[in-house]
Order: C-alpha cells, then sequence, then structure tokens
C-alpha cells in the first residue's frame, strides 16, 4: 500500500542529511518518556493545529462554520492526530519529512470531524462544487437535473439512508471532500482496491436508489 510519502517498493528515497536529522530528533523524542517527550509532543501539537486550522478553514463554507466551532474542530484533530501519531511514530520509514508524513493524520482527522458535521447538520445543502463533482462520481448528466435541487436533496437521502457507516464516511471523504486515497486507506488500514470496492458499491447503491426515486432511468 502506498503512504503519503512511500511508494510499494522496497526503494527508500534518501532526504537531505538536515531532514534526516530533524526526522531522527522527532522519533527519539516521541519516543522518549518525560520531559523530552512531552515538550516534542507540544511542538508536534503546534504544527497540526496550524495545519487543522487550514484544513478547516478551507471547508469551513460548506458547514458554515465560524468562530469557536471552527477552531474546537482543529484542536480535536490536532489532538486525536497527536496521539495516532504518537502510536505509530516507530513505523515512519524516514522517506519524507516527519511533518509531511504527520500532516496526513490531521488532514484524516479534519475530514472525519467534518463529514460528522456535514451528516449531523439536516439543514446543510449541497453547494455548487459538490453538485459539480456528485454527478460525476454517479455517472450522471447533470444537464439534465440541473434545474432541480429535489435531485441533490434525494442524493443526500440516499447517502444518509442506505450507505452504511463506513461507505457513507468513503464516498464523503472522496466524493465531496476530495481526500487521497491512498490517505484514506492508509488512516483506516486498508488497501486502495477495498477502498475503491466501498466507493464503487456505495455508487451503485445510490444509483439504484436514485433509479427507484425516478431520478435514473432503471438499469
Amino acid at each position: 500500500m502506498k503512504s503519503a510519502c512511500s511508494d510499494s517498493s522496497s526503494h527508500v528515497r534518501v532526504v537531505s542529511p538536515e531532514v534526516a536529522r530533524e526526522n531522527r530528533a522527532w522519533v527519539r523524542d516521541l519516543s522518549s518518556d518525560g520531559d523530552r517527550r512531552e515538550l516534542a509532543s507540544q511542538d508536534l501539537y503546534k504544527v497540526l493545529l496550524r495545519a487543522a486550522r487550514a484544513e478547516v478553514g478551507r471547508r469551513a463554507a460548506r458547514l458554515r462554520l465560524v468562530g469557536p466551532e471552527l477552531d474546537d474542530i482543529a484542536h480535536q484533530a490536532a489532538a486525536d492526530a497527536l496521539l495516532a501519531i504518537c502510536g505509530k511514530v516507530e513505523t515512519f520509514r524516514g522517506d519524507c519529512k516527519f511533518t509531511t508524513w504527520a500532516y496526513k493524520f490531521v488532514i484524516f482527522d479534519v475530514a472525519a470531524k467534518v463529514n460528522r458535521h456535514f451528516w449531523r447538520r439536516a439543514d446543510v445543502a449541497f453547494d455548487d462544487e459538490d453538485w459539480e463533482r456528485l454527478p460525476a462520481r454517479l455517472g450522471m448528466e447533470p444537464e439534465s437535473h440541473a434545474e432541480s435541487w429535489d435531485l441533490m436533496n434525494a442524493v443526500h437521502r440516499a447517502v444518509d439512508e442506505k450507505l452504511t457507516a463506513k461507505q457513507r464516511m468513503v464516498f464523503v471523504a472522496l466524493a465531496l471532500n476530495g481526500m487521497s486515497t491512498d490517505v484514506l486507506a492508509d488512516q483506516l488500514g486498508a488497501t486502495r482496491n477495498a477502498i475503491y470496492k466501498m466507493m464503487f458499491d456505495a455508487r451503485r447503491k445510490l444509483r439504484a436508489a436514485l433509479a427507484d426515486a425516478g431520478y435514473l432511468p432503471e438499469p
């Protein structure tokens, strides 16, 4: 399985001496005990929080979130990512910057928390960016239904009611939030093929639900 900074072969990319020293320091300090681990965790949390705030801000328009609620999501994502990183720090291969490897954890956590907010808030409608993606993901011609907001509501209902929790998470992460398949697979401990299979099954269920509702022709 490919990660965000390594390939599936046995070859490990060589980073610069400066990056290698920085990587070793992160792994050493986060793997230690006492004050050294605490200080390294505090430093990494600051890095993750900056990344989380940027990622939350990028997604904020869809959720219509402002102020403290946005910052709360960022803090929660940074804290959860820090715990995950500390638990997996010894698996870091060192073929990219440690912070680059760490970013994918916080991006995943932000996406997961945004997804939960998205589906918890019944008043959130699909925006134009979503509308451009969803028809293509479902194999639909957008022009044929561009005048109908009912279609978007039907898709929302179908995603909420017809998909399993994991299919819903995968569909929203990939189709709505634009997450990398590799990052999602890595964070779920799955293969890319498994993610593709879940996405395929989700699309099949959604197409069937929309066909039953009269928005698509019967297969």
